[in-house]
């Protein structure tokens, strides 16, 4: 096993990174360092800066657009965006619906669709969960009876993370109610948002944000042209799609800026007249979190040892997602316990830390979310337990 870096792997991330210092729009850099909320413009912005470089989809096939890097490339240049502090890339139309569309799409819905996806000219959202139906994924129930000549939708789906942004959604839906099995009653459909029928309903989350959404349908109609892969199949699409999904959750990179943003924060807080991190005990739980951090940073570099072997990761990569939301959540434990007092005063604090201070206590209420999305941790420890351990 080598987890080392070639001389041609540290040159490219040495481009990167310096493509990345020169090219980040400072006032965007500003937004996500300071955790500040990223509107639409400000998403897409950033999209189509790396779509005019030719580097927005690295893992599509180069004839839609992707740049033909390996694995190790891919990860360098998103552990390198994390730690330049460029905004995030929203993943459900290039890493999420995209793939499922390149793999099992038609070749006249890839033609209509990637383009589009991949220069930011549709907003994608995804609409899989919906109330009692989230981990337990196969017993939704929103309905696609096909009519003539499309689908009639009717159903809600919840938690739509930017709903009130997306142009698009593609949508798990029920197509087949007599089936035994659940999960073969399922098919993926792509749903224009303007289409007559479909209402988007605000959740206001603890942090006070508007993220996620209800997304409603009633009587939808769904061309037929809009079906991916075969009626009935979808969970066969959703399934391809999660372990995408799951293969981008550690975020390393953006974890590594923002324990190095924690410990210069503290390190400028005094506490009972000398400075946060001359403090022992905070000082140790830094110091435990920044090993943690290695340690997963390491178990990555495992995983893209295996992939230069040709060897899929298999269910351990649900390794990543569980320790990379836990880090995540400490890191923002972390930070409230740092800011004290200002942590909680939101607007109005102050000096040279204000804008950072007063985000704290709305990511900490936020990333609550972490070991939830993409398959909840404790599903995920269900995966590795019975995938690699058989219990």
């Amino acid at each position: 096993m080598d987890l080392n870096y070639s001389a041609d792997e540290a040159a490219f991330r040495s481009e990167v990174r310096s493509w990345l210092d020169a090219n980040i729009p400072p006032d965007l850099r500003e937004k996500v360092v300071t955790y500040q909320e990223l509107d639409r413009d400000d998403l897409l912005a950033w999209h189509r800066i790396l779509a005019n470089k030719g580097w927005v989809a690295p893992s599509w096939p180069v004839q839609w657009g992707g740049t033909d890097w390996n694995a190790v490339y891919r990860y360098i240049f998103e552990e390198e965006c994390g730690l330049a502090g460029a905004p995030p890339l929203v993943p459900f139309g290039l890493a999420m619906c995209a793939p499922v569309l390149i793999h099992f799409g038609t070749e006249e819905q890839k033609k209509r669709f990637l383009p589009r996806i991949y220069h930011g000219e549709d907003f994608w959202c995804q609409g899989y969960s919906e109330p009692g139906s989230g981990s337990d994924l196969a017993s939704l129930k929103t309905r696609a009876e096909l009519q003539a000549d499309h689908y009639l939708v009717n159903g809600q789906k919840i938690w739509t993370t930017m709903g009130h942004f997306a142009d698009w959604i593609f949508c798990l839906v029920r197509t087949d109610f007599g089936t035994s099995i659940r999960q073969e009653g399922i098919s993926f459909l792509l749903i224009d948002m303007k289409t007559p029928g479909i209402s988007v309903r605000p959740l206001v989350l603890m942090d006070g944000g508007h993220e996620v959404n209800e997304v409603f349908f009633e009587n939808v109609e769904v061309p037929l042209a809009n079906l991916v892969h075969e009626e009935g199949k979808g969970w066969t699409a959703a399934k391809f799609l999660l372990g995408h999904e799951r293969l981008n959750t550690g975020r390393i990179g953006a974890s590594k800026r923002e324990l190095a943003a924690l410990k210069g924060y503290a390190a400028r807080r005094q506490r009972n007249g000398r400075s946060l991190m001359e403090d022992m005990r905070f000082a140790d739980s830094v110091a435990e979190l920044e090993i943690d951090l290695m340690g997963l940073e390491i178990t990555n570099l495992r995983f893209l040892d295996q992939l230069r072997g040709g060897k899929p990761p298999g269910a351990g990569v649900s390794m990543l997602k569980i320790r990379g939301t836990e880090i995540q959540q400490r890191l923002t434990e972390l930070a409230m316990e740092a800011g004290g007092a200002d942590a909680m005063r939101i607007s109005d604090a102050e000096g040279p830390d204000a804008a950072f201070a007063s985000t704290l206590a709305l990511r900490y209420c936020n990333f609550r979310k972490t070991s939830i999305y993409a398959g909840s941790n404790e599903i995920q420890r269900n995966i590795m337990a019975k995938m690699m351990l058989g219990l």
